[in-house]
């Protein structure tokens, strides 16, 4: 009896279901790639606030100003304290201290002393008028954040959040202008 080898290769539906597989997991790991590539954008901008929070300390302090943070649900603006008018205005003349918004989708929250602020949407109006504001009531313009020319500021919790994955990251700023950053409740 002669026993005779069979040589078996593989078949074309073999070879499909390989390739419809290898496909799937390459796909998984491009789009799980996206997701942190624009998790990347939040550690951008929260880098972006954190460095124009330092550079207003840095001014405060060596011109003797005092400069506030507006946040706004997705955008944030800085004020300076005008002590003739004893009001807050926008900073004149200032690129760097502009109102600038977040990206689509990203949004913040703040907490002061461990409770969270309500953010509106857009910036408040700056009063002109604080003799007028007081007689009617209305209470006068106040940012979030303060930075004063003695190097102390605002104690604040901010996150970047991104609600459709609800991820976060988080930057913590001390009475002394020390800004530390995390994520998710980490630092």
């Amino acid at each position: 009896m002669h026993c005779r080898q069979q040589q078996r290769g593989f078949t074309l539906i073999e070879i499909m279901v390989v390739v419809v597989i290898v496909a799937t997991i390459v796909s998984i790991a491009l789009l799980s790639v996206g997701v942190i590539g624009e998790d990347d954008q939040l550690d951008k901008e929260r880098r972006r606030l954190a460095t124009l929070i330092e550079m207003a300390q840095d001014d405060a302090m060596m011109q003797g100003r005092e400069f506030g943070v507006e946040l706004m649900r997705s955008s944030y603006r800085f004020v300076e304290f005008d002590p003739l008018t004893r009001q807050w205005a926008e900073v004149p003349f200032d690129e760097l201290y502009r109102l600038r918004f977040l990206p689509e989708g990203v949004e913040f929250s703040l907490y002061i002393d461990d409770r969270l602020i309500p953010l509106e949407e857009d910036p408040k109006d700056l009063a002109d008028d604080p003799e007028s504001m007081i007689v009617s009531g209305v209470r006068p313009y106040l940012p979030h954040l303060f930075v004063f020319a003695s190097g102390e500021a605002s104690v604040y919790e901010i996150r970047i959040r991104r609600p459709q994955t609800d991820y976060e990251l988080i930057m913590r700023g001390d009475a002394l202008g020390q800004i530390r950053f995390g994520e998710n409740d980490e630092i």
